[in-house]
């Protein structure tokens, strides 16, 4: 669509800026059960024109409303007062979260017309298998998941809304800070169900540096000066972290875990439903997102790609959202960008292409680390490649299964194989922080399971009669992926698995058996 291609073409930092700015306009209310929204609408507008709302299901129905002017939210904080009934035990903090209830219920009746509920979480693998045998190619079962995991329009509105917030706590104590959803939220792979990850920034933008410049003077605020970075970021998480917990609206299991490598703050956000993890800036995880918005927004075969990669390796155990010795969703995400910048022609640049076309406003350097690339979309040429994501999705299968992960580390800045700098089962070059491994943590046996899972994929994919398997109303293609290998064909899996040394099987075998038992123990804990 139009307004696709227009919004494609704005810069990761514009789409920023916009969303932030939509977010302080914006507020959030618990709905009356038998809710005519007309009427609320009607009402809301009294204090304003409002720009764009939607309805979504958490815990009863709620609205999350945009106002076109920020007044309009003083002005509807001015008519609503604080909860009576428990004066006493109520922590008086005003935030943007209201409740509305009906003055007299009787003589309001819900409309007749069902209330559209945005869906804030994606299908079941199960029912999303159904829908991807309706399909006619595995191109389009890929964008059908696509379009069933990506996060909505909406679900990015409340997510932005999440950190507008957590800010209005920060500036509590300052006041010039701001706080930026970053990862998934951002890069246009997450997913509806994915955490938020944001970060507290103090850094505003360049306007002060310039007028600093002016006058006799050297200026500078007195503040108070601690000995290591690391600690002022434990300090200030640590005091915002116990705001939210006494003092935050429907912030609950707040924990701090200060003495990460990246201290942060968890907390579920209950008014919009979200899990949200807060830590302070951190510039190279912004150009991570960045690059990553880069790249999704390139080619539409990127995101199916990545997509449909992710949630092949949910199904197959090779990922958990539990820490450990799995591959995470960055590292398979890199891999997707690996494989894509080594097809002929590439589909899309690699880091160093990206650098050279960067100009002056473009120049990132961070922590002696060069962070630079072109943020303009339109400099960057189209690729000529035009393979189907059918032939992809085998290729990148086939690529992996016979990759020689032994030798070669994989490298996004060159697009090209690297000798490994040191042993670890799996090495991938962070983009940016160059003597980092981004999957150190994954160990022998884990990435033997994924060559393992991907070599048995190829197979399926390239040994299948697809019309056959509609007469038969069997899953194909990517719907046949998507089952959990195994169950039938263990016979099968073995002679794949030749040419992969007996010890390692015995390990493999083993780790089955540990991420079966351990899914086990999930699920007698939930």
């Amino acid at each position: 669509t139009d307004a696709e291609v227009s919004t494609r073409k704005k810069t990761f930092a514009e789409v920023q800026t916009e969303r932030l700015d939509q977010a302080e306009r914006t507020v959030l209310i618990k709905c009356p059960s038998k809710l005519n929204a007309k009427k609320l609408l009607q009402y809301l507008t009294s204090h304003g024109n409002v720009k764009s709302h939607f309805f979504f299901e958490n815990r009863g129905i709620n609205a999350l409303i945009e106002f076109s002017e920020k007044s309009s939210i003083a002005s509807l904080q001015d008519a609503v007062g604080i909860p009576s009934a428990s004066e006493h035990h109520v922590v008086p903090f005003k935030s943007r979260l209201f409740t509305f209830t009906l003055k007299n219920p009787v003589s309001q009746h819900a409309e007749d017309t069902p209330l559209h509920l945005s869906p804030q979480c994606h299908i079941p693998v199960k029912d999303l298998i159904e829908k991807l045998c309706l399909a006619d190619s595995i191109s389009s079962q890929m964008y059908i998941l696509l379009d069933e995991y990506q996060l909505t329009e909406e679900n990015i509105k409340l997510r932005f809304l999440a950190c507008s917030l957590v800010r209005d706590f920060a500036r509590a104590y300052f006041p010039d800070s701001t706080v930026k959803p970053f990862g998934s939220s951002v890069n246009t792979f997450g997913k509806l169900g994915s955490d938020v990850d944001m970060f507290l920034d103090f850094r505003e933008t360049g306007k002060r540096a310039t007028k600093m410049k002016k006058g006799p003077f050297e200026m500078e605020y007195q503040m108070k000066r601690l000995p290591s970075e690391r600690l002022a970021t434990q300090r200030i998480l640590s005091v915002i972290g116990d705001c939210l917990d006494n003092f935050g609206p429907g912030c609950v299991n707040v924990q701090k875990i200060l003495n990460a490598r990246c201290p942060l703050v968890k907390f579920t956000h209950q008014p919009t439903g979200f899990q949200c993890d807060l830590s302070v800036s951190n510039s190279i995880a912004t150009r991570s997102s960045e690059l990553l918005y880069i790249y999704g927004c390139l080619d539409s075969r990127v995101r199916a790609l990545v997509f449909t990669v992710r949630c092949w390796a949910r199904v197959h155990g090779l990922t958990n959202s539990a820490p450990g010795t799995w591959i995470t969703n960055f590292s398979l995400t890199m891999m997707v960008m690996f494989f894509l910048q080594r097809r002929s022609p590439p589909i899309i640049p690699t880091l160093d292409q990206l650098k050279e076309l960067a100009d002056e406003k473009d120049k990132h350097i961070i922590g002696g680390y060069d962070c630079s690339f072109v943020s303009d979309l339109r400099k960057i040429k189209p690729t000529k490649n035009t393979e189907t994501l059918d032939v992809l999705l085998g290729e990148f299968f086939e690529f992996f299964g016979n990759f020689d992960f032994r030798k070669n580390s994989i490298n996004l800045r060159k697009g090209k194989e690297v000798n490994k700098p040191e042993s670890s089962p799996l090495y991938i070059w962070n983009p940016f922080e160059q003597d980092l491994n981004i999957s150190k943590n994954v160990n022998q046996p884990q990435l033997e399971k994924f060559i393992a899972m991907a070599r048995e994929s190829a197979w399926i994919l390239q040994k299948e009669d697809k019309t056959q398997q509609m007469i038969n109303k069997e899953p194909w293609g990517l719907a046949a992926l998507l089952i959990p290998f195994g169950k039938n064909n263990s016979s099968k899996m073995k002679n794949r698995m030749k040419g992969i040394g007996s010890e390692t099987i015995r390990s493999l075998l083993d780790s089955l058996k540990l991420n079966n038992a351990s899914s086990q123990q999930k699920a007698v804990g939930k």
